[in-house]
């Protein structure tokens, strides 16, 4: 058999590729290869539950499904964090998060439902979907001649050629395997996770009326619940199908696998490090429904796309971390680089160049990602310098990354061209900022238990909610370079803040990196955070 495009795998990225595709070309042969037979159970043991913005615009405006996304998925309430080491009081912790949704939102998404429902509307579109296909070897041609998948289904040997061939089979990762082009990288973490058949309602964990209400509507069980400590943090994700994912990711020298690669080990350790949490799961354990872990989840590529005709997506290539969601906004971004050579290549143009641009911005922004997590373990349970440190994060991503994708210039190279220099500045600021904030982390002695616990509510941040609201604007080429040196300076202003407030803090520290950034400036900005955030540093 003979199509056009032959993509391994139908889980997220594959028929989300698909049905970018066929949107785009509708008389184009698309084939998906699942292993998988029938529906993907509800509450799908996979990762990549909490979208954040920008895999939610991918999902809801490029692939058209904002309509299932509200109607069967659960609109997220934004991240939330509590540093709750050691703590049973939720209402007594520190909390950051938002009191109420910021405008440019995202989802929780069941992966099984979801799967399920790309599936059907990939058939509806005539996107061919074989179950049950056990995909054997591929054989890459070399010329214009096509690749030949081999692959077995209902026990019968097959072979497809196809012009081009897309690994999206997830950790499998069959190309990577067959062209030896898996790469570690040095951020050495691990992680556990469950799902209990039971809804998790942190805001019914207390009798503070008044701490409930601070959020509105009080319903904190949307986020997705971050409970943080030093080299670890726990998620809580909840699912559409009434399931309640639950996870401990973890610096695999400060907390090791060993300590939590079972149930009842996991438990274990969660009553040593977050026993509010372990009070609440210990009544549900007969609703335990599966438990899996990973070590050293988090690795690199050596190429993800090629001027041979082949490409991955999605796990199949690189994979970061999951503290701030950022699975389903790498399969949007490569998606998308993906499709737009295919495009070329359907239009007869001399698209073969753009591989390799398209692969160095998409490793260039892997990097910029990796350096939020990368030896940052350490900084999760410091309350003082975490909520900066994530102010820091969302404002570089928001301001330069996602608004990258939100105005549809992510693979437009003369965009990118024009504002190179801003790139590779904000990149060099990200880079620097991080190892500010890792140093000082190391640096800086504890926050006093004593204090009153604060609610640090980034709603209450002006230029923070707009800074995600204005993802939503539309812009020509010229507004779009203009709101992003705008970001730029932003950026710039907010080093500055934290340097100064760094120093403040720890005497000694190594600000030359920054410092080579941010030359003297005459001109004042107005402080971009108050005293609220700055902690015990003020």
């Amino acid at each position: 058999m003979t199509r056009d495009i032959a993509i391994l795998g139908g889980g997220l990225a594959g028929l989300s590729l698909a049905l970018q595709l066929r949107e785009k070309h509708p008389a184009l042969a698309i084939v998906v290869l699942e292993r998988r037979v029938g529906a993907a159970p509800e509450a799908a043991f996979k990762v990549g539950e909490s979208t954040v913005e920008i895999g939610a615009a991918y999902f809801a405006n490029t692939l058209g499904l904002k309509a299932h996304l509200d109607a069967e998925q659960i609109v997220k309430f934004g991240f939330r964090f509590f540093f709750s080491e050691g703590r049973s009081d939720l209402d007594g912790c520190d909390e950051l998060g938002a009191s109420k949704a910021l405008p440019t939102g995202a989802w929780q998404i069941d992966r099984g439902r979801f799967e399920n429902f790309l599936g059907s509307i990939a058939r509806e579109r005539g996107i061919e979907l074989f179950e049950g296909a056990s995909v054997k070897n591929v054989d890459l041609a070399d010329d214009e001649a096509p690749h030949l998948v081999y692959f077995v289904r209902d026990g019968e040997a097959q072979t497809l050629s196809a012009r081009w061939v897309v690994d999206a089979a997830g950790r499998a990762g069959l190309l990577k395997r067959k062209l030896g082009l898996a790469e570690a990288n040095a951020h050495n973490a691990n992680a556990v996770w469950w799902r209990h058949s039971a809804r998790l309602t942190p805001d019914d964990w207390t009798n503070d009326a008044a701490w409930r209400s601070r959020c509105i509507p009080p319903e904190r069980w949307r986020s997705t619940n971050h409970y943080i400590g030093n080299g670890y943090w726990v998620w809580l994700i909840p699912l559409a199908s009434g399931s309640h994912s639950v996870g401990i990711v973890c610096d695999a020298q400060t907390h090791p696998l060993a300590t939590m690669k079972t149930f009842d080990l996991a438990m274990q350790w969660m009553h040593a490090h977050q026993p509010g949490i372990a009070e609440q799961l210990e009544p549900l354990r007969d609703t335990l429904q599966d438990f899996a872990y990973l070590r050293d989840f988090s690795y690199g590529c050596k190429q993800v796309f090629s001027p041979q005709r082949w490409a991955l997506t999605g796990e199949a290539g690189l994979f970061l971390d999951p503290y701030y969601s950022p699975g389903s906004d790498f399969i949007a971004i490569s998606n998308t680089y993906i499709a737009t050579l295919i495009e070329k290549d359907l239009a007869g143009e001399h698209w073969q160049p753009y591989a390799a641009i398209y692969e160095q911005l998409y490793f260039s922004f892997y990097e910029s990602t990796l350096a939020m997590y990368q030896d940052q373990y350490h900084l999760f349970g410091d309350a003082d310098i975490m909520p900066l440190k994530v102010i820091w994060d969302y404002t570089y991503y928001w301001g330069v990354l996602a608004a990258l994708f939100f105005a549809g210039r992510i693979a437009n190279l003369s965009t990118m061209s024009r504002l190179r220099s801003e790139l590779a500045e904000a990149k060099a600021l990200n880079f620097a900022m991080q190892k500010l904030l890792g140093d000082w982390g190391r640096a800086n002695s504890p926050r006093d238990p004593a204090l009153p616990p604060r609610f640090l509510d980034q709603a209450r941040i002006p230029w923070f909610a707009e800074l995600n609201r204005a993802l939503q604007d539309t812009h020509d080429d010229a507004s779009f370079r203009t709101t992003l040196r705008g970001n730029l300076q932003r950026l710039r202003d907010l080093a500055r803040e934290l340097r100064e407030v760094a120093k403040g803090s720890c005497a000694g520290l190594d600000t030359s990196a920054l410092d080579a950034l941010l030359p003297p400036t005459t001109t004042p900005h107005e402080p971009m955070l108050d005293r609220a955030w700055h902690g015990t540093f003020s």
